[in-house]
């Protein structure tokens, strides 16, 4: 008897989710959110993958992958793998193109996991039972009472641990706001809970020296892309003069990426987001480099596509639980999870790959492509 699956055809959908509220970071402002999704059929089974990408990735799918894979065997992913990071060469890789691969690279091993009737982390092997997450929004846009029935709700109402809030806003020209909305946040949750800060790369290198000194103050522990993560040099130098670790790697599409920021000495824990590094296959590689150079990972948004493979590596730290993929993934699925007391049961799993299905009803309204 053989188990060979071979893909017959891939195919993407094209989602779109207008915010609750108007969001912005650091550096960006947005009003919807995309989900490209990628479903690969192999006889009676589907896998299901996606990425947070703009509609350009479906046509990636579409035109340069779904070829690639007709014929090939569900089971052999990493092949899979390599074939789609060739068949984009002349593309280019980074970006787009990564992101397509990425959710298809997820949709794959669901597959797998479903032809041999297994939860995902069952099929990767689990190296713990649930997965530590962290509250994250916090947006700049967000004004006081927002902000607070936001960070009461993670820590009060779904008794997570570990919160995160956005501060560089305007390109790091709202210091004194940014410092005084930490006080907040820190008012809200309390002394015990983790209290965590994302600039998303808006602040100069000396003006984030300059602003760890207030995040000190407040005890906050995770300072995530100072700078931009463009420049792990930089990252490097404030990691050496700054109590809060710091943090970066989300916008890591190829694996030596991430090779270059542990080179640099730039973070005290590496993040990696596997709908944009190359999928599970490439996410758990990152794991294990962060691994041999004694760090842990840290997984990137997309909540439950990282989940199982989150659970499989023994470095982890924590997964992000983001309000807006939250809510997404929420919407747009059946089958998602909820932290019990600031932790995602994996390791109760029962159903086969990660346990997810499009919300055909609940989803059909936000298609898009």
């Amino acid at each position: 008897m053989t188990l060979a699956r071979p893909v017959e055809h891939l195919t993407s959908e094209v989602y779109t989710v207008p915010t609750d509220m108007p969001e912005a970071d650091g550096t960006l402002a947005w009003a919807s959110t995309t989900l490209v999704l990628a479903t690969v059929h192999c006889g009676t089974v589907t896998g299901l993958g996606y990425t947070y990408a703009p509609p350009a990735a479906a046509r990636v799918i579409d035109d340069l992958l779904a070829d690639v894979l007709t014929g090939v065997s569900v089971l052999d992913v990493p092949r899979a793998n390599e074939a789609m990071a060739r068949a984009v060469r002349n593309a280019g890789l980074p970006g787009v193109a990564a992101q397509a691969l990425s959710a298809v690279d997820i949709a794959l091993w669901d597959a797998k996991a479903r032809v041999l009737g297994l939860p995902l982390v069952q099929l990767l092997g689990a190296a713990r039972d649930d997965v530590p997450v962290y509250g994250s929004g916090g947006f700049t846009t967000y004004d006081d009472s927002r902000l607070e029935r936001q960070l009461r709700g993670w820590v009060e109402t779904e008794g997570i641990p570990r919160v995160k809030i956005k501060i560089g806003e305007s390109w790091g020209r709202c210091e004194d706001r940014d410092l005084r909305r930490v006080t907040q946040a820190r008012a809200a949750v309390g002394p015990k809970t983790g209290l965590y800060v994302d600039a998303n790369g808006g602040y100069g290198m000396k003006q984030a020296v300059r602003v760890a000194a207030g995040l000190t103050d407040e005890g906050v522990v995770w300072f995530e892309e100072p700078v931009s993560s463009d420049h792990p040099d930089a990252l490097a130098a404030i990691r050496a003069q700054v109590t809060p670790d710091v943090t970066a790697g989300e916008y890591g599409y190829t694996l030596p990426y991430f090779r270059h920021m542990l080179a640099a000495r730039a973070v005290d824990c590496l993040q990696a987001d596997v709908t944009r590094c190359g999928g599970i296959t490439v996410w758990l590689r990152v794991a294990a480099l962060a691994q041999s150079h004694g760090l842990e990972i840290s997984g990137h948004c997309a909540p439950h596509a990282h989940a199982h493979a989150a659970a499989a590596v023994p470095n982890l730290r924590h997964l992000e639980w983001f309000h807006d993929h939250v809510r997404i993934e929420r919407l747009l699925f059946d089958g998602t999870l909820d932290p019990d007391g600031g932790f995602l049961d994996i390791g109760q799993a029962q159903a086969p790959g990660l346990g997810l299905s499009i919300a055909g009803e609940r989803a059909a309204p936000y298609r898009t492509g």
